[in-house]
């Protein structure tokens, strides 16, 4: 009798155990979403592209574009033509579409394949190179490290544009990004010391 109810509980526990792991499909549409998200950012990358190439052609439509998309908000110094400043703030606009799209394949492609499902692609020939060893920790330094370039990448539009901003402003957004800065050393830090602890518990 006592075995009968101990292996009663034991095919209720397996069920539970199962349900609890058949709900990490629930993150599914949130990679999917994510998906859309990149959609949206490439629709955006070819406008500001078509714009600025329209520009270059004399598009006065896409030059206003330009412009605008350039211009400091509440600023003075708004450009009035397509100079090498200007081109040089589109073409970084652009580099930060590609940085946050290799930020959104990182956690679509990393995520799933960490929390979700296996992706089954050893052998495959275009299998990024960070997938074979990637797990929650490797992944969030992946990541730290994107959001360190997307920041370098605003910080350095923010100086090539420096006199359309404060003081105030400047020294913030230095702040803001040494911040990203460090808290990805300890991130990379605090997973070291775990690897190590691995390893030694191994040995």
């Amino acid at each position: 009798m006592e075995n009968n109810s101990a292996q009663i509980t034991a095919k209720k526990i397996s069920i539970m155990a199962r349900f609890l792991f058949l709900t990490r499909w629930l993150q599914l549409p949130l990679y999917l979403g994510l998906v859309l998200a990149q959609c949206v950012y490439v629709y955006h990358f070819w406008v500001e592209l078509v714009d600025l190439i329209g520009a270059v052609l004399g598009n006065q439509q896409a030059l206003q574009h330009i412009m605008d998309s350039v211009a400091v908000e509440n600023s003075a110094h708004k450009p009035h033509k397509l100079g090498e400043t200007a081109i040089m703030l589109v073409v970084l606009g652009l580099i930060d579409v590609v940085m946050i799209s290799n930020l959104l394949i990182m956690v679509i492609i990393g995520g799933y394949e960490t929390f979700v499902s296996r992706m089954n692609l050893e052998g495959h020939p275009d299998q990024p190179e960070w997938l074979s060893h990637v797990n929650a920790s490797v992944l969030k330094v992946k990541l730290a490290t994107a959001i360190i370039g997307i920041s370098s990448i605003h910080l350095l539009k923010t100086f090539i544009n420096a006199s359309a901003y404060d003081e105030k402003t400047l020294i913030a957004q230095t702040g803001i990004h040494i911040a990203f800065l460090l808290s990805a050393l300890s991130i990379a830090y605090c997973d070291r010391l775990l690897s190590h602890n691995q390893e030694d518990n191994h040995n």
